[in-house]
């Protein structure tokens, strides 16, 4: 299949991960030189991009959430300087456990985007449905919203756009290819000029598929990212379809 866009690959640590996992990300690291055909980043916490990025010079790694402020009393925030200080060149926003668990909403997203281009970071936009939306066939145009509302006109180069449907994330449950290109073709149709991903429980074994048939650019990778093993093999069927 013949990509229209770089392909992407995007692994998101979430909560997890100290210095005795440099090992990993050094194998990735490793494995992302090996196949230069494909952009690889890394969203880990924030206690770990510095030494990420020593360690690895040519992995582009991320911050996964930044404060929509540059500074000021926000105890236990970052913001997206402090990010790129840091050594970050990107940013996960919007993902479905900030939507859910901290009730970040379309408007403060967009502002938290605003920010992170403003201080020269790259963002991936999360967007998806619920189950409850997926079930009564909403699916399209909650995307449509976010999509709309949290980018406030932002498009480009520097903005991918991951479609994480959340009945997905987290299980064993996938959409269906013709469902993804589905979603790929909305988002096209909405915002141009952006990357699109796939998240949610994406592994060596569904991934070729979805790739080769999805419409998408790339992946979001949430636990698989976490197993160099795992992430290498989606990173290689990648490599091999582009």
């Amino acid at each position: 299949m013949t990509m229209a866009l770089r392909p992407l690959l995007v692994g998101n640590w979430k909560m997890h991960g100290d210095g005795r996992n440099l090992p990993i990300i050094a194998a990735i690291g490793e494995a992302a030189q090996r196949h230069p055909g494909v952009d690889v980043a890394l969203c880990l916490p924030a206690t770990l991009i510095d030494r990420a990025r020593d360690a690895c010079p040519g992995l582009t790694i991320g911050g996964q959430d930044c404060h929509a402020e540059p500074s000021g009393a926000h105890t236990g925030d970052i913001s997206a300087l402090m990010l790129r200080e840091a050594g970050a060149s990107l940013v996960l926003l919007g993902h479905s456990e900030r939507r859910r668990d901290h009730h970040e909403g379309d408007a403060l997203i967009a502002a938290k985007v605003r920010a992170a281009r403003a201080a020269g970071l790259d963002v991936v936009l999360c967007v998806g449905e619920t189950a409850e939306d997926h079930a009564a066939g909403r699916s399209a145009d909650v995307v449509r919203e976010q999509l709309t509302r949290s980018l406030a006109g932002a498009n480009g180069p520097g903005i991918a756009i991951a479609y994480e449907p959340v009945w997905a994330i987290g299980g064993d449950r996938t959409p269906e290819p013709t469902e993804v290109e589905m979603m790929a073709g909305l988002i096209r149709d909405t915002v141009s000029g952006v990357r699109i991903l796939y998240g949610g429980s994406v592994t060596p074994d569904n991934g070729a598929a979805l790739f080769e048939q999805g419409g998408i650019d790339g992946f979001l990778v949430g636990r698989q990212s976490l197993d160099a093993g795992a992430f290498k093999a989606i990173l290689t069927l990648m490599f091999r379809q582009h």
